[in-house]
């Protein structure tokens, strides 16, 4: 069985590598929603009407509105946004470990000792079980083959091809058609208000940087993700950054905030997120001074994406959920507060 079509309850157990896409189209669709919004038009299309929509844009000018009480100098408006689950899918399961696993059966002609060591064994077999059970140690040995000892270029350049040849398993779709619509246009209305928008991912850091500026608008320096340890080499004559199998930071749930802090350096005042790992950072951001918006959003439709939350193996929302009006966070339905999901406007 392929490794991208596996999904085990076990697999929480590798969220150190869980993560993320590359949309040709990003382009195109942030010029036209910044032109719609310029225009005066309606900058969110494919929000449906209604409370969740409307808490966005009074917040938004709240902030922007000069000699408002709510006024925010452009330079203090940060928003992070969590990218599985929350700027793209993330079921059956996260797309960086879909990556590790192909990586492995690329590599595994070179490597026949594989066959019967553990615990490359178990992931060509696609048996994430006995994966999850080799602990840290085995964790650390599938990174160091396919994330680690090896320059940060190098690195780039496979996580690249894989994503143009890459397909999800349910749609057929490459990763980065699977990237949600909605909030490509959240991203580029907030840009179009003075602020500055970041990735805050539990998601490997160098992964994601090969494609956040042009799936999302996001450059690199505005990637915040879970890290190696790296050092600096000249090989050949050429400096180089290698790529250690060392961890340096896990950038989930009390990691976020930590991560923000040592990345960017101001408390955010706009936070999305859509799983318990991303509490803290929902957390923390809102518990500043002024005007504050936490945003979850609700995985509730099984028909156009799937429907999961407090029992789900990939992204649980529990706690959130549980708190998220005591705090002021809004939940969006995704059923009911999203138009469209994907951007080929086929659903």
């Amino acid at each position: 069985m392929p490794s991208h079509q596996l999904c085990h309850p076990h697999i929480t157990r590798l969220r150190l590598i869980g993560g993320l896409l590359w949309l040709l189209v990003a382009g195109l669709t942030c010029f036209g929603n910044f032109a719609a919004a310029s225009a005066g038009g309606d900058p969110l299309p494919s929000w449906s009407d209604g409370a969740s929509k409307q808490a966005i844009v009074n917040f938004v000018e709240k902030v922007t509105t000069e000699g408002s009480p709510g006024f925010v100098p452009k330079n203090r408006r940060i928003a992070t946004f969590d990218n599985d689950g929350t700027l793209w899918a993330e079921q059956p399961v996260y797309f960086q470990l879909i990556y590790a696993l192909d990586q492995i059966k690329k590599l595994a002609p070179q490597h026949p000792e594989w066959k019967t060591e553990e615990p490359f064994a178990s992931a060509l077999k696609g048996d994430l079980d006995t994966l999850a059970a080799s602990g840290k140690q085995g964790l650390m040995k599938l990174i160091a083959a396919t994330h680690a000892d090896m320059t940060a270029d190098e690195f780039s350049d496979n996580v690249s091809q894989w994503l143009k040849t890459a397909r999800h398993p349910k749609s057929n779709r490459p990763y980065n058609e699977m990237v949600y619509q909605p909030m490509l246009e959240l991203l580029d209305y907030l840009r179009a208000n003075g602020f500055k928008t970041f990735i805050v991912s539990g998601g490997g850091i160098d992964f994601l940087r090969v494609f956040a500026e042009q799936t999302y608008g996001i450059p690199p320096e505005q990637v915040v993700g879970s890290s190696l340890k790296a050092e600096y080499e000249v090989r050949d004559g050429k400096p180089e950054i290698l790529k250690r199998a060392e961890i340096n930071l896990i950038n989930d749930k009390a990691g976020k905030p930590v991560g923000i802090h040592q990345h960017i350096g101001q408390r955010p005042i706009f936070a999305a997120g859509n799983s318990d790992g991303d509490f803290e950072m929902l957390e923390w951001s809102t518990a500043g001074q002024g005007p504050r918006f936490g945003l979850l959003l609700h995985h509730t439709d099984g028909k156009r994406e799937w429907a999961y939350d407090r029992e789900s193996h990939i992204g649980r929302l529990e706690k959130g959920l549980d708190q998220a009006k005591e705090r002021g966070w809004i939940v969006i339905d995704m059923q009911r507060d999203w138009g469209q999901i994907f951007p080929d406007a086929t659903n």
